[in-house]
C-alpha cells in the first residue's frame, strides 16, 4: 500500500465512521497529517494525530499535562498499563507531557485496524484520565476543592474527586484558606488536559 493509498484509505475510514476530523499541513514534509477528535466521558475530548506516511500511519494522542506532583507513581502506573494497551503505547515529550504513540504499518492497515487503534486511544485517554489526575494533580485538586467550599462555588465539575477531599479540614463558607492560593480560570482537570499552542511531541518513540 502506497501513501496515497493509505491517505484514501484514513479518509474515508474515519468518514464512514462519523469520526470528525480535519487535514493538516504538513509542512513539506512526505507526510499528511489527519487530526482526530474523540469524545470522551471523563476526558472531554482526546486529539489523535494520524501522520500517514510512505510505509504506514503514527498514531500520536496528547492526554494529560506533565504532572505536578508523585511523578514516580504516574510514571510506574503508564508502565503497567503499556502491558495491556493494544497498538499504543505511554511515552512522554520533552516537557513530561503524557502521550500514547504507535504505528500501524502499511501491510497491517486497514479500516478495521485503524477503528481497533483509535479505540484503544479512546479507552486508554478517557478510562486512565481521572487516575493520572488523582496520583499526578491530588494537591491541586483538593486545593481547588478547598477553595470553592470558602468562596461557597459549584463543586459539580470535581464531584468525580470527592473521595480524596478530608471534609473534616475544609473551610467554613466564607472563611479565607489557610496560605495562598490563587485558582486559574480552569479546574485542576481542564488543566491537566490543556497543552501549550497546537503542536505535538518532537520525540520519537
Amino acid at each position: 500500500m502506497n501513501q496515497a493509498e493509505i491517505v484514501d484509505l484514513l479518509g474515508s475510514t474515519l468518514t464512514e465512521r462519523d469520526i470528525e476530523f480535519s487535514r493538516r499541513d504538513a509542512g513539506g514534509a512526505q507526510a499528511e497529517h489527519f487530526v482526530v477528535e474523540l469524545p470522551g466521558e471523563r476526558k472531554l475530548t482526546t486529539t489523535v494525530l494520524l501522520t500517514a506516511g510512505p510505509h504506514g500511519v503514527r498514531v500520536e494522542a496528547f492526554v494529560c499535562r506533565r504532572p505536578d506532583e508523585n511523578h514516580e507513581q504516574v510514571y510506574r502506573y503508564l508502565l503497567r498499563r503499556n502491558r495491556r494497551l493494544y497498538g499504543v503505547a505511554y511515552t512522554i515529550d520533552n516537557t513530561g507531557d503524557i502521550y500514547l504513540v504507535g504505528r500501524i504499518s502499511g501491510d497491517a492497515l486497514g479500516a478495521d485496524e485503524i477503528d481497533r487503534v483509535l479505540g484503544q486511544v479512546l479507552e486508554a485517554a478517557d478510562g486512565d484520565f481521572n487516575t493520572l489526575l488523582e496520583i499526578g494533580f491530588l494537591t491541586s485538586i483538593q486545593r481547588e476543592w478547598a477553595w470553592r467550599v470558602s468562596r461557597g462555588e459549584s463543586l459539580r465539575n470535581l464531584l468525580a474527586f470527592e473521595h480524596l477531599i478530608d471534609k473534616d479540614s475544609l473551610p467554613e463558607p466564607g472563611e479565607p484558606l489557610a496560605g495562598r492560593y490563587v485558582p486559574g480560570e480552569t479546574t485542576a482537570a481542564d488543566a491537566a488536559a490543556q497543552r501549550s499552542g497546537d503542536r505535538f511531541a518532537d520525540d520519537e518513540d
